[in-house]
């Protein structure tokens, strides 16, 4: 798990929309205007959206039910 994703203040049963809420608000408004950084910020995001599918998958076992 990404280190920084436990800082997002996000549950496994949120949905991926709210963890990419989460992580566009936890950047800096100046980081965010940056055209630069354009493709960091995907990595970034793709990385918190990625730890919420292992976290959730790990919550939610296939054939748990």
């Amino acid at each position: 798990m990404d280190p920084f994703y436990a800082r997002l203040g996000v549950s496994p049963q949120d949905r991926p929309c709210t963890v990419l809420r989460a992580a566009i608000r936890a950047l800096h408004p100046s980081l965010r205007r940056m055209r630069g950084l354009r493709v960091a910020r995907q990595r970034f995001y793709r990385a918190m959206l990625a730890s919420h599918a292992r976290l959730q998958t790990k919550a939610n076992p296939v054939g748990a039910d």
